[in-house]
């Protein structure tokens, strides 16, 4: 990277200085596990001249978690432009932090390996930070490729901001270092964004939302019981952490989930064929067992 001239700002409410380049360099981080066919096509979207961004402005890491057939060949071969690092194999959380620690930029950008950035997602973020030079934080659109077909099917979209989710956004690596990344007691792909929501909102920084710089998540299915049960055992380590949060999600919060679930099901049960069924068995009986499971965690906890 070349010399850059820099505008220094300090933030009394975690006393951090941040040193802020006019032109800033962006590492792009990307975790994979064992999902090839799904990150070629997110490497594509960032290659040199796919992006709005001069290719020289930025750099993609490939953080792999995988312990079999991993992308370090095909990177190698084909995204030499790219640089793919092993993971640590201990979750989606660390796989991201150990990417972090490969980069070179002052500012981060995350994306996952199923999503598809659109060309100008990095120039976007760009143009926001020249824009607004006191904000450390900005979230992206995420947005899907077609409606909904099946009730198993989810998408973590998000169309007005608020989210933040670890898909798509931009932070400074100062401020990722000075909150100390992902948390990575967090195992399994579920809260580990919430969290990290929520520390930079306590530590009084704003996140704002840049809806030109969008990446397309297509849809997945929710998974089985198994899934339900990693998201369930996220879901409490998060309130274990912040008991505070028991404000909004206790007992009142899953039933109403439980009960939009039903509902869901019943307008649309012509449509529905065995397998989503199942899957809104499996939903429906996964929000009981929250609703009773944090109200004991509450009472264990306050």
């Amino acid at each position: 990277m070349e010399p850059q001239n820099y505008k220094i700002y300090v933030f009394f409410n975690t006393q951090l200085p941040i040193s802020m380049p006019l032109s800033p360099f962006f590492s792009v981080v990307i975790p994979t596990y064992h999902r090839n066919d799904l990150l070629v096509k997110c490497l594509d979207c960032l290659a040199p001249g796919r992006q709005t961004l001069s290719a020289d402005q930025y750099e993609v890491i490939i953080t792999d978690d995988g312990s079999h057939a991993t992308a370090e060949k095909i990177v190698l071969k084909y995204y030499t432009w790219a640089k793919w690092v092993a993971g640590s194999s201990l979750g989606p959380a660390c796989n991201r932090n150990n990417g972090a620690k490969y980069t070179q930029g002052e500012w981060l950008v995350f994306t996952d390996d199923d999503c598809l950035p659109d060309p100008q997602w990095l120039e976007a973020y760009r143009k926001a930070i020249a824009a607004q030079t006191a904000c450390l934080v900005f979230e992206g659109r995420v947005y899907v490729e077609r409606p909904r077909r099946s009730f198993g099917e989810t998408a973590p979209v998000n169309e007005s901001g608020g989210y933040l989710w670890s898909c798509n956004f931009a932070i400074h690596r100062q401020l990722f270092e000075f909150l100390g990344g992902f948390d990575e007691r967090f195992p399994y792909a579920a809260m580990e964004d919430v969290d990290l929501r929520l520390r930079i909102t306590k530590s009084k920084h704003k996140f704002i939302f840049v809806k030109e710089a969008a990446v397309c998540h297509p849809w997945r299915y929710k998974g089985n019981w198994k899934q339900l049960k990693k998201r369930q055992e996220s879901v409490l380590l998060y309130l274990s952490i912040h008991p505070d949060q028991f404000t909004h999600l206790n007992y009142r919060f899953f039933i109403k989930s439980f009960i939009r679930t039903v509902m869901t099901a019943l307008t649309s049960v012509r449509q529905l064929n065995f397998y989503e069924i199942k899957e809104v068995f499996e939903q429906s009986i996964y929000f009981l067992r929250m609703s009773i499971f944090v109200v004991i965690k509450s009472f264990l906890i306050l």
